[in-house]
């Protein structure tokens, strides 16, 4: 029975990497509790594990006297005669070893859900140790569960959780596929520690520049910022500690072969990768690549830049949905206005038009926060609209969409609506003008008719 116990453990510290002298440490706490139960708290003994063979020996030691008064500590010399051959007297210590029978099933079952217990609470540990301390680093494992709501990996035995919110949302998993992802949060307050792996965190990013990238690895380049969208644009900035060596060079790599590792890794996101600059207008500006600048006005203690561009550069500074401006202003720390040169005031609806499609409850809480109009909407920071209840990430871009498409219709339509009253004459104006035109012609036919007849 002593070896059936200590293999069954044995085997679970193999498998889950548990000291093996933690294991005998506990082992010998779970069967002393075992000791006093039987014998009582005031008992004598010592328990010995041997982890290599495989057993566990129990010696409990009583003095040897005439009269027993305490059973626990005291042996009288006529039972000590039937145990052993030893020439042993009274006020002797008497040692025997302890067979786990003595103890009945009870006490055995006990000891052993004690023990399993106890190796829960130590695997707790480990596996929380062992997590807490990588956070931040990059781990594969292979993708066994795919859930609605979550993927579960398996690495080192162990179960990784990646939720749908640190998924890159255009990405697929299947079962059995090798996945990257960078270790986020370690939780303690469940059953077992529920370790949480992302991959659209902003710090997956940054491992993957510095596992590709040796000059970032080695200290040469450092990474300022890292912004992203995942799975669809993001924004680095970078500066080198060598003036030999051109940061932006470095990490795009000769003919890109090093930026394009990592775009496919991310599912072919775009990566922006800029020099970092302690100078506010030139970091701005630079931010707002691929669109050029014409003037930029900034106010450091208000973290406020008013940017102005040419009209054909407008979309290319904001970017598909705000993207561009959104992350530049993420990237800086600024809050960016964008003005366009001789530009025309945006054509914009009231948000009360759009009534019926959002629905009454979530019109009126647009509008509790400040969005009055289409275009306060369209141009909104997603993370802002996803605070207000009722609101998800692909509702909100539904609702983009929606407003955008209604937005070129209206001034189409106004447009048209314009020629027409402005500047272009419609049939009905050429009709009136032919009308009078020909009663001019008949009036002036008469007058020489009469002319005529007069001479």
């Amino acid at each position: 029975m002593n070896y059936e116990i200590v293999e069954s453990f044995s085997q679970m510290v193999r498998e889950k990497r548990i000291d093996k002298d933690m294991l005998a440490s506990v082992i010998e706490d779970v069967f002393s509790m075992m000791v006093r139960k039987k014998y009582g708290l005031d008992a004598r003994f010592d328990v010995v594990v041997n982890m290599d063979k495989g057993d566990i020996e129990i010696y409990l030691e009583k003095v040897i006297v005439d009269k027993i008064t305490n059973p626990s500590t005291e042996i009288d010399l006529e039972t000590v005669r039937k145990k052993t051959d030893e020439p042993l007297e009274v006020g002797d210590d008497f040692v025997e070893v302890v067979d786990l029978k003595e103890f009945g099933r009870r006490l055995v079952v006990s000891a052993k859900q004690n023990l399993s217990q106890r190796i829960k609470e130590i695997e707790k540990e480990v596996v929380y140790g062992e997590y807490s301390n990588t956070i931040g680093e990059i781990i594969v494992g292979e993708i066994y569960q795919v859930r609605k709501g979550e993927i579960l990996i398996n690495h080192n035995r162990n179960e990784l959780y990646l939720p749908k919110s640190e998924q890159i949302a255009k990405e697929r998993y299947r079962k059995g596929d090798t996945i990257r992802a960078i270790i986020k949060e370690v939780r303690k307050d469940t059953a077992t520690p529920m370790v949480i792996i992302s991959r659209a965190d902003p710090k997956f990013l940054s491992k993957l520049f510095e596992t590709e990238i040796p000059e970032i690895y080695d200290g040469i380049i450092e990474i300022k910022a890292v912004v992203r969208e995942p799975g669809d644009r993001s924004k680095v900035a970078v500066e080198s500690h060598d003036d030999r060596i051109d940061a932006v060079g470095a990490c795009v790599g000769m003919k890109g072969v090093r930026i394009h590792a990592i775009v496919r890794e991310l599912n072919n996101e775009n990566i922006d990768v800029i020099n970092y600059s302690e100078n506010s207008t030139t970091y701005i500006t630079r931010a707002l690549a691929p669109a050029k600048i014409k003037s930029i006005v900034v106010d450091d203690s208000k973290k406020l830049a008013t940017v102005v561009v040419d009209k054909d550069q407008a979309s290319l500074a904001i970017g598909r949905n705000g993207q561009n401006i959104r992350l530049a202003s993420h990237l800086t720390g600024f809050q960016i206005d964008l003005i366009k040169e001789g530009a025309e005031e945006e054509y914009d609806m009231d948000l009360a038009e759009f009534r019926e499609e959002l629905t009454v409850p979530l019109y009126e809480r647009l509008v509790d926060e400040g969005f009055t109009t289409a275009r306060s909407i369209i141009e909104a920071n997603i993370d802002a609209l996803l605070e207000i209840e009722g609101l998800t990430e692909d509702r909100i871009r539904a609702i983009k969409e929606m407003m955008n498409r209604e937005l070129e219709e209206a001034e189409v339509d106004e447009e048209v609506d314009n020629e027409y009253s402005g500047g272009t004459t419609s049939k009905k104006d050429e009709d009136v003008e032919s009308q009078e035109v020909t009663e001019k012609d008949d009036s002036s036919a008469e007058e020489k008719n009469e002319n005529k007849a007069n001479e």
